[in-house]
This record gives structure tokens, C-alpha cells and sequence, in this order.
């Protein structure tokens, strides 16, 4: 690894597993000190760590729930503490919950959370961060392709919770760009992960939505992430970045 980020601190939200776990990792291959929060799992939690430190690099693992405004900046904010600086935030905890329009038995209250989980937990994570972002910082926040193209029934919930973290993404590039801080999402299509697994019974049916007849990897979106906090992004802001093998083309 080239090492870019160096002497950089870094925030993945939802780090301990998946998609985030592979983000958190990659940043520190890249010389990052990590801070990443987790909901639950604790043994997951350690695993990171535990990788992340025998890179060279600290790490700080911490519980937040992500629905909780309150919890989530109390963490950012700790973060810095720790560290005595913040460069870059990636927002990637987040949930997955169908249900159908006008289904009774579709779980409100879950939807509900949804919307607290991956808007208002991304949009109280980037409140925190602004003020204690050194310039020429960087937030990328993970969305989804469902945020583009809807193939499928139920989804509308979630599409839309991504959506508006794209659009938020763009006004705020507008916002922080007089300091040089970068703002961008990506939105993977189907990545092999625990909730989503490439084995599953409709993996077959997912493959052939995709140009490249496969599942992505976390680490793929891990990559992609690491270019768009590192120094040869400087240039790109307000951008939604697809890594999806090519669904959404």
C-alpha cells in the first residue's frame, strides 16, 4: 500500500462487519489511525481492531446507536477527543428493511428506524463532524443503486433513505467546498456480505442483473472509498459513485 493516508484520522460508522469492517481495514492499509462504531457485535468489533492495530496503526472501537442523534455525535466527538483530530468520516452503518406500501402487516415502527438509521444517523454524524474537520477534508457516505433503479417491489423505504443521502451529499459538497472538504457517495449494488451472500437462494437470479455476472466484494467498495478520501480526489466532490458491476447501466 501507498500509504496516503498517513498521519490521517479517520471515522467509519458501522465498521465491525460487511462492507464497513472492509472500509475500516483498507483505510488503515493506507496508514489511517480508525475509529469505527458497532451496534452489537462486540466479538466483530475486536476482530477489526485487532487487524487494524497490527497494521501500525491505532484503532478505537466504539458502541453507538445509530438512530440515537444524541449517541452519534457524543461518538464523533470522542473521536477527535481521542485523537486530537478528524480527517476523514465515512458513513456506512446502516439497515435494510422491505415492506411494501399499504401492507398491513409491514413493520412500521422497523421502516421507522430505518429512516432514523440511515438518514437522520448520517445526517447527525456529519453535523458533529463539520466543526471538527481539518480542511481539506473528506466524507463519503455509503448509499445503494436501489437509490437509482427500484427492480423490485417493497424496497421504497430503503431506496429512499439512500436517496436522501445523495442529495444531501451534493448540497453539502456545495456547503463545505470554501474548505476544500470533499462530499460523495457510493452506492454498490450486490456485495457478498453476511446479510446479502453470494450463495444465497437468489443469488442466481442477482448475477444476472449485473454486467459483470457477479457479486462485489466489500473490498471493492472499500477501494473505491479509499480513492475518494485519499489525495487523488481532491477534485471530486458531490459525486455518486456506483460500484455495481455494472446493475444500473
Amino acid at each position: 500500500m501507498s500509504k496516503s493516508l498517513a498521519g490521517k484520522v479517520a471515522l467509519v460508522t458501522g465498521g465491525s462487519r460487511g462492507i464497513g469492517a472492509a472500509i475500516a481495514k483498507r483505510l488503515a492499509a493506507e496508514g489511517a489511525d480508525v475509529a469505527f462504531s458497532y451496534a452489537k457485535s462486540s466479538e466483530h468489533a475486536s476482530v477489526v481492531a485487532h487487524y487494524i492495530e497490527s497494521l501500525g496503526v491505532q484503532a478505537l472501537a466504539l458502541v453507538a446507536d445509530q438512530s440515537d442523534a444524541s449517541a452519534v455525535a457524543a461518538m464523533v466527538n470522542r473521536v477527535h477527543a481521542h485523537f486530537g483530530r478528524l480527517d476523514i468520516l465515512v458513513n456506512s452503518a446502516g439497515v435494510f428493511v422491505t415492506g411494501v406500501i399499504g401492507d398491513p402487516q409491514a413493520d412500521i415502527a422497523e421502516l421507522d428506524r430505518q429512516q432514523a438509521v440511515n438518514v437522520g444517523g448520517v445526517v447527525a454524524a456529519v453535523r458533529a463532524a463539520v466543526p471538527l474537520l481539518a480542511d481539506a477534508g473528506r466524507i463519503v457516505s455509503i448509499g445503494t443503486m436501489f437509490a437509482s433503479r427500484a427492480p423490485f417491489p417493497g424496497i421504497a423505504d430503503y431506496a429512499a433513505s439512500k436517496a436522501a443521502v445523495a442529495a444531501y451529499s451534493r448540497g453539502w459538497a456545495r456547503d463545505l467546498g470554501g474548505r476544500h472538504i470533499t462530499v460523495n457517495t457510493v452506492q454498490p449494488g450486490p456485495i457478498n456480505t453476511q446479510m446479502n451472500p453470494e450463495t444465497s437462494d437468489v443469488a442466481a437470479m442477482v448475477k444476472q442483473m449485473t454486467a459483470l455476472g457477479r457479486y462485489g466484494q466489500p473490498e471493492e467498495v472499500a477501494g473505491a472509498v479509499a480513492f475518494l478520501v485519499g489525495p487523488d480526489a481532491a477534485y471530486i466532490t458531490g459525486a455518486t459513485l456506483n460500484v455495481d458491476g455494472g446493475q444500473n447501466s
